[in-house]
């Protein structure tokens, strides 16, 4: 068995957890070793019944292990990521929970979670360290870029495209052959009926941008 550790002891992290024993539970694959979290409260404390081991500074007392940043915020996740990877050149998982249906035509880079009764079809691409949740559908021919997280029940009909760092919220829609920009967010129960431009928040049905974030320089 493989050791495993969770970057984030939040929500999603005790999620993250609870899939690797679902896993596991099917075919024991994974040792799981606890959790890395920055809060220094946490300290020399459990969740879930697993130890917090220490900061991401740690990671080097764990060269074996595999790790999955499990924070919701895809712009904390990306960032949480880059500093472990500051202190050590580490492995990431990707946990698939076992209720999952996905074909063998779909590719998942490292670092994911994806959350079970979730739907993925046929010839799509997953990037890195994307988060998926509950009874979410993707369909043919998607592109999931990196560091999107897609909150539970989340629609992408076929041939649509999730540019990198994006946010759809809980409940969101996003028909056939769109684009959602970089690092957008789409307000839960909206429905993306025209692409939608980078860096912007989206809300309603249809979704339209309501503000542009702004970027540092």
């Amino acid at each position: 068995m493989k050791d495993l550790i969770i970057i984030g002891s939040g929500g999603l992290g005790r999620e993250a957890i609870w899939i690797a024993e679902r896993m596991n539970a099917h075919n024991p694959e994974w040792n799981i070793l606890g959790f890395i979290d920055d809060n220094p409260e946490l300290s020399g404390t459990s969740v879930s019944g697993y130890p917090i081991l220490g900061t991401t500074a740690d990671v080097v007392k764990y060269p074996d292990a595999y790790y999955v940043c499990a924070i919701g915020n895809a712009k904390a996740r990306k960032l949480v990521t880059k500093k472990a990877r500051s202190f050590a050149p580490i492995k990431f998982a990707t946990l698939i929970d076992p209720a999952c249906i996905f074909s063998n035509k779909v590719t998942f880079g490292e670092g994911c979670v994806v959350c079970a009764y979730t739907y993925i079809t046929v010839d799509i691409k997953i990037g890195n360290h994307v988060y998926i949740g509950a009874n979410c559908t993707v369909g043919h021919d998607a592109v999931v870029e990196d560091f999107v997280t897609l909150y539970p029940s989340v629609t992408l009909s076929g041939n649509t495209h999730i540019a990198s760092g994006c946010e759809l919220g809980t409940g969101s829609q996003v028909i056939q052959g769109l684009t959602v920009g970089s690092n957008t967010i789409v307000g839960a129960g909206s429905a993306v009926i025209r692409n939608l431009p980078s860096d912007c928040t989206a809300v309603g049905v249809p979704a339209l941008p309501i503000k542009f974030h702004r970027k540092k320089a």
